[in-house]
């Protein structure tokens, strides 16, 4: 088996490089390749590990024709096309809590910065100046923490400020009341924590619903005389409008680590004696930088050895234990999805994944994944477990999960019904040892092992069918494997499922529908069960 390769494009730990060659994968570090070197030699690799100087673009990606994981040691993924990386089926992934400790820690040293005003005093002193009575601080104990974002990093800040002795709330949507009491802080709504808080910090990512989240307007909604601290992302604030606030003395002082624009070789802020300014130091600490460099080594070779997905911006999440666990049910589901795939011609409209049994206690959205790739494996391009569902939109294809919690026969049974413009269609299957197993096809019962190489067959319920079968494929050299029927009631609806030893050619399925009461013969290939 080939090794897979990984290039690393930026700086990054030695200890990056120890973990990638401890797990058997070949890995080249280039950390001053320009964008034409960079182009030139990136189709060579599985992977790319980056921090924040390699720009992960579209045209990139064009000369990157075996790359499969992108993993950013650090939590911005602002550097990476990750719409670009989707449509090519290529996991982004970054290391979320490698550094928040770190950043935690650099809000902290900031509020305590802006409380005594230390930078201005630091410059005042080496300057052979003594003034203390200009720079008169306050008490951080008993004063309001307003945190934009509880999440890790928001918090670890949280717990470092209770110790502090502040008061701690929180603007958060997705803050459950539970978890708020947990880290003893206050949820409220974002005007209620603007006007009341002291203190104002963000620990966001950017998105369109956060962008300018610190706007003109929720500037003068903020409390007289309070604070603001930025250590999460540029584009968070509303830079002019807060340098307004500044020098009108509406806000009292802001400390910044990210800006609109980096690096940020200038900007109006800097000029103001009121504002504290670090460039981009948040996890700029030895350990951070070690433990994102080596959580992300570890991540991509789990990735490109072991199929595990873990911290992806665009994939489902999977441990290294979860796909060992995963493994036959995503193998049962990849069957299923190419039986549906390969039956279906006309257009997808609604595509049901339904699960029963033990299948309910499983994280079960790399299974529908799994199925939705399956089935579009047969009318797109180029689809994979990253790309899958966002080409079924793209084909406006509804997708749904949905979970059966009654009795089964079954230990386990997944589900998948199709509808189109003109029929639907659904199949079941189970595992037994480990192995796939059809139950039930268009509401037939029906147990059939599934090889590599399969006959489907529907019939009119009438005596000689199957004889004419038999009889027809041994005429043509067509040896059977196995054969398993099912039918709707007597003389109804039928069908078989045949194993055979080699694919068929047209000619053969040919023979086969021109015999009497046949109403339908596919040929059907599962490479999965090679």
């Amino acid at each position: 088996m080939t090794k897979p390769r990984v290039l690393i494009s930026d700086s990054m730990s030695s200890q990056a490089v120890a973990v990638f060659e401890d797990r058997g994968v070949d890995v080249v570090q280039s950390s001053k390749l320009s964008e034409a070197e960079l182009f030139e030699m990136i189709g060579e690799f599985d992977g790319l590990a980056i921090r924040s100087s390699t720009k992960v673009t579209a045209e990139l990606l064009e000369h990157a024709k075996n790359l499969k994981v992108v993993g950013r040691a650090g939590i911005g993924v602002d550097n990476v096309d990750v719409p670009a990386c989707t449509r090519r089926g290529i996991v982004v992934m970054n290391t979320p809590l490698g550094n928040a400790i770190t950043t935690a820690e650099h809000t902290m040293a900031m509020m305590l910065a802006l409380a005594r005003h230390i930078p201005q005093a630091n410059s005042s002193t080496h300057e052979g100046k003594w003034e203390k009575s200009r720079f008169m601080g306050i008490e951080l104990t008993g004063k309001l923490l307003g945190l934009i974002g509880a999440g890790n990093i928001g918090s670890i800040v949280a717990s470092k400020a209770i110790g502090y002795g502040l008061h701690v709330q929180a603007y958060d949507p997705y803050l459950t009341e539970e978890r708020a009491a947990r880290l003893g802080v206050r949820k409220v709504d974002l005007d209620t924590l603007l006007a009341s808080s002291d203190i104002v910090s963000l620990h966001v990512p950017k998105t369109p619903e956060t962008a300018n989240i610190i706007s003109a307007s929720a500037i003068n909604k903020m409390k007289q005389g309070s604070m603001l601290i930025n250590c999460a992302r540029g584009g968070l604030v509303d830079e002019l409008a807060l340098l307004a606030a500044l020098k009108s003395g509406h806000l009292n002082g802001a400390a910044l680590d990210v800006y609109e624009v980096e690096p940020a070789r200038e900007n109006p802020l800097f000029e103001l004696d009121n504002v504290i300014c670090t460039p981009h130091l948040g996890a700029s600490t030895i350990e951070a930088q070690e433990k994102v460099a080596i959580q992300i080594a570890e991540q991509i070779s789990d990735f490109l050895l072991n199929g595990a997905i873990n911290n992806a911006i665009n994939a489902p999440s999977i441990s290294a234990e979860e796909a060992q666990v995963l493994r036959p049910y995503l193998q049962l589901a990849q069957c299923l999805g190419l039986f549906v795939g390969q039956l279906t011609e006309d257009p997808i409209k609604t595509l049901t994944v339904t699960y029963g049994g033990d299948a309910n206690e499983l994280n079960v959205s790399p299974l529908t994944v799994q199925v939705v790739q399956s089935i579009l494996e047969y009318h797109s391009s180029y689809v994979n477990s990253v790309n899958a569902r966002e080409v079924a939109r793209d084909r406006n294809i509804d997708v749904i999960e949905a979970h059966n919690e009654g009795r089964d026969e079954y230990p386990c049974r997944i589900t998948v019904g199709v509808e189109t413009e003109s029929k639907s269609r659904s199949i079941s299957g189970t595992l037994i040892q480990n192995r796939p197993r059809v139950i039930e096809v268009k509401g037939i019962p029906l147990e059939s092992k599934l090889g590599e190489h399969m006959l489907y067959i529907t019939n009119d319920d009438k005596p000689g069918v199957i004889g004419a079968i038999g009889s027809t494929t041994a005429e043509r050299g067509i040896n059977i494997a196995n054969m398993h029927l099912g039918r709707d009631g007597r003389n109804g609806n039928a069908m078989v499922l045949i194993e055979v030893d080699e694919p068929l050619e047209n000619e053969d399925l040919d023979h086969l529908r021109s015999l009497p009461n046949i109403n339908n013969v596919r040929y059907l290939h599962f490479p999965a069960l090679q």
